[in-house]
């Protein structure tokens, strides 16, 4: 949430194989000055393991939202995304696929499989926390999210 707007903070979860990547989109929300909770996992697994709270995250929040990378290792991002919207519990949840991809057949894929949206990560710093900030501002400013999506 941006200061802006409602002063609650969102539960985003960060799945980034890359520790360089993973810092950007924190100092990007941080930058951009989205009120977040920031949750990283490295795979796809990883993922699902946060999600159904097993083992090390039986205390992790429902996120609001999910960016997502493709490549990643043990579980990619399309195997994620295929199985979490397969999941009623999980279905609901926006996927911000946030990667270096800019191949078309990625695109495709992965408005097929239920992303919200596509995003190619930009190179440059500023550009990569007005990016951010943006998505920010879009999914908790204007968006209204269903009340049932902290269940």
């Amino acid at each position: 949430m941006s200061e802006t707007g409602n002063p609650h903070f969102v539960e985003i979860l960060l799945l980034e194989d890359e520790p360089s990547d993973a810092y950007l989109v924190k100092m990007a929300l941080k930058e951009g000055k989205v009120l977040a909770h920031l949750h990283h996992v490295v795979d796809g697994r990883e993922g699902l393991d946060f999600l159904n709270k097993t083992e090390k995250y039986i205390n992790a929040p429902r996120p609001d939202l999910i960016f997502l990378d493709l490549n990643m290792p043990r579980m990619n991002g399309c195997e994620f995304l295929t199985a979490i919207k397969a999941d009623e519990r999980y279905k609901g949840i926006p996927v911000v696929v946030l990667t270096t991809s800019d191949v078309e057949k990625d695109v495709a894929c992965s408005y097929q499989l239920g992303a919200t949206s596509f995003i190619t990560k930009p190179v440059d710093m500023p550009q990569f926390i007005e990016a951010i900030k943006q998505i920010g501002e879009y999914w908790f400013s204007l968006v209204r999210l269903p009340q049932g999506s902290k269940s």
